[in-house]
């Protein structure tokens, strides 16, 4: 199976402080692959890193064979990157298909066009019904849905989601695992950071874990919560298994 994305030796400062330093992994086509770690630990910032928010200090990013690095966030985003923000961010005042046709404009001005691909990701991510309304009416699943189905309407290869299930009830967390499994299914590569280790139990099948902007351990995810450097860094003592909602992995 073909690589999706290899991340090499990539490092960046702010001033005094490390973010990411020397992060290096790979990410098969077709593969979902889970960022781990505590808070300040380098995952969003690595996001930013690989689609162009931030320039590296060193490293490099190909995606597909090609080199990221020195490229900006639309080209990247054109070539088949695309991702979710941490914080929810939408258009507030514009309806939900007004928000997600922003992201299909990428592949064609023409807005019928643009609206028929807007409506099949919204209608993908379980928003139809709520096409006109207005996006800072949203709860916050539904917020997390349309950051899913804007970036699902540039047609993206790979995806990268920040924290989708961030501020979600047990119930919503199981319809958001639902939908990364949906995802997969459609052929998508996607890497996910979160904190819900059930969730990222039940779909990712590798594991990439930071901690103070480097990876400390990367593997299967039974490999990982084993782990005694994830156990001290992140998981804690005494930490147990989550219980999954399911069994199948990505």
């Amino acid at each position: 199976m073909a690589e999706a994305l290899v991340v090499r030796n990539l490092s960046k400062r702010f001033g005094g402080l490390r973010a990411v330093q020397d992060l290096a992994f790979s990410v098969k086509e077709g593969e979902t692959v889970a960022l781990i770690g505590p808070n300040g630990a380098g995952k969003t910032t690595s996001f930013n890193l690989i689609t162009g928010y931030h320039r590296p200090d060193a490293g490099s990013v190909f995606a597909f064979g090609r080199e990221l690095v020195g490229l900006r966030p639309h080209d990247i985003c054109a070539h088949g990157l695309a991702r979710t923000f941490q914080v929810a961010r939408p258009f507030g005042t514009m309806t939900v298909l007004a928000n997600v046709m922003t992201g299909a404009f990428l592949r064609s001005k023409r807005p019928e066009i643009a609206r028929a691909h807007a409506r099949e990701a919204t209608d993908f991510v379980g928003l139809s019904a709520k096409e006109r309304v207005a996006a800072r009416d949203l709860t916050t699943i539904d917020q997390r849905r349309l950051e899913m189905a804007r970036a699902l309407a540039t047609e993206p290869r790979l995806l990268l989601l920040d924290e989708v299930m961030a501020g979600l009830n047990p119930v919503e967390i199981d319809q958001a695992v639902a939908l990364v499994h949906r995802l997969a299914e459609r052929g998508l590569t996607i890497v996910i950071v979160e904190h819900v280790l059930r969730a990222i139990m039940a779909v990712a099948r590798h594991i990439v874990v930071l901690d103070h902007g480097q990876k400390i351990a990367e593997g299967s995810p039974e490999e990982v919560v084993a782990n005694e450097d994830v156990i001290r860094a992140y998981l804690g003592t005494g930490y147990a298994p989550p219980a999954v909602p399911g069994d199948t992995r990505c």
